[in-house]
């Protein structure tokens, strides 16, 4: 019989149940986005014009947010089991996203499949963390980090594919439709590993019921409504850039003269860092608080993206502050959603980070949505300031929730 110590949550299979999940979210979220990566091609193949370009990227975060409130409103965490739960949405965004490639050839019904897509990582993420905290307590900032970053480094496989060899090594892996099948594969594996390898920790508790009567409330009370803005303003700056720097480092190369062949690499890197981000920040915000680990970040990120497309002409600086972009866009995601669960009434945490991320996810189809047009009309070396206010605007929420008595609620006291 397996030895738990019911204070840490520790068992002998603690760390392989954690690294198995993080293994399975990350190859679940390389459909995310896979439809982003092809848009190049896509643009070439179908004449994309920018709002379609933008739209197969929308589209995922409109069916996240729908799936979110749909899986909260059903109680999906409780009647069906969590590990199960994440196969089983893996398994219809696997094949969701392989239809796309085998089956169609214009944008229209793309898009409405990305939706659905969109709508079944709804039951990867969301239950991928209430998994780490059912095997992590007094170490829950470690593992919701681990996580994040995981999902980080899955978003940006897509991009990463257009650099891996064909077997016969004449060309480069850059068939758009193979990439579609390559992700959904990824998502195969995911959804293998969930259902065969991974269970529920010592901590599992019954998910709160969603009740529409008491959302309104993450905004009436103020401590919450503070760390919902610092989540909002991040978020106003997360999702576009990982839309959109992968194409400002293509375009970058290209204008220099450099081969297309780095560029793919880097984009991937650029996003995958942000692994080692939200890890590094997971350890911090437990021991210096998450005002303080949240706005570290958002001031980071922030000066990145209001001095990187001065250096549009010259790649290899670009890729330098994308990478540091990269590492600092994402390190403070977990931390807003944990504070939201530090200060709000404990019997409506989950419509309260229901409410959060569904509203966080539909903010960032204006940003997403601004990028390319601004592209259109200032080019790229202008495009990214856009994105400056939302770093700018959470950080001045944490200043306010830092000074209120209820932060100490956070971080064991550590605001």
């Amino acid at each position: 019989m397996e030895e738990i110590d019911h204070k840490t949550g520790r068992m002998d299979h603690k760390w392989l149940n954690l690294g198995l999940l993080l293994v399975a979210e990350m190859l679940a979220v390389s459909l995310w986005f896979s439809g982003t990566a092809v848009v190049p091609q896509l643009t070439r193949e179908w004449a994309l014009t920018g709002g379609q370009a933008a739209w197969m990227t929308m589209a995922v975060q409109i069916g996240f947010a729908a799936g979110a409130l749909v899986s909260a409103a059903l109680n999906l965490a409780d009647r069906i089991d969590m590990p199960r739960l994440i196969s089983l949405s893996a398994l219809l965004g696997a094949v969701f996203n392989a239809a796309i490639a085998l089956g169609v050839d214009r944008p229209e019904p793309a898009l409405a499949i990305r939706f659905l897509t969109g709508a079944a990582l709804a039951g990867v993420y969301p239950p991928g963390m209430k998994l780490v905290a059912s095997w992590c307590k007094q170490d829950r900032g470690l593992g919701i980090g681990l996580l994040i970053g995981a999902i980080t480094v899955g978003s940006g496989i897509p991009h990463l594919m257009h650099a891996v060899p064909a077997l016969d090594n004449h060309f480069a892996f850059t068939s758009w439709r193979l990439i579609l099948l390559a992700s959904s594969f990824c998502a195969l594996c995911s959804a293998w590993i969930s259902e065969r390898f991974i269970s529920s920790g010592p901590f599992l508790e019954k998910a709160q019921a969603f009740h529409w009567r008491f959302a309104a409330k993450a905004f009436w009370y103020r401590p919450v409504r503070l760390a919902n803005f610092g989540y909002f303003g991040h978020m106003w700056e997360l999702y576009a850039m990982w839309a959109w720097a992968p194409l400002l480092l293509l375009e970058s190369y290209r204008h220099a003269g450099w081969t297309e062949a780095w560029a793919r690499p880097a984009a991937f890197a650029v996003i995958a860092v942000g692994g080692i981000g939200s890890a590094v920040t997971g350890v911090l915000s437990d021991r210096l608080g998450r005002t303080m680990t949240s706005m570290a970040g958002l001031l980071l990120s922030g000066s990145a993206a209001l001095i990187v497309g001065l250096f549009f002409g010259s790649p290899l600086v670009l890729t330098g502050i994308c990478l540091v972009w990269g590492f600092a866009v994402v390190a403070d995601s977990a931390q807003f959603s944990t504070a939201v669960s530090e200060l709000g009434d404990p019997r409506y945490v989950g419509t309260a980070l229901s409410v959060q991320t569904s509203l966080g996810f539909l903010l960032t189809l204006i940003s997403i949505r601004l990028i390319p047009l601004l592209v259109e009309r200032i080019g790229w070396e202008w495009a990214f300031v856009l994105l400056t206010p939302g770093p700018v605007f959470g950080i001045l929420s944490m200043l306010r929730l830092r000074k209120l008595p209820e932060a100490k609620r956070m971080a064991s006291g550590n605001r």
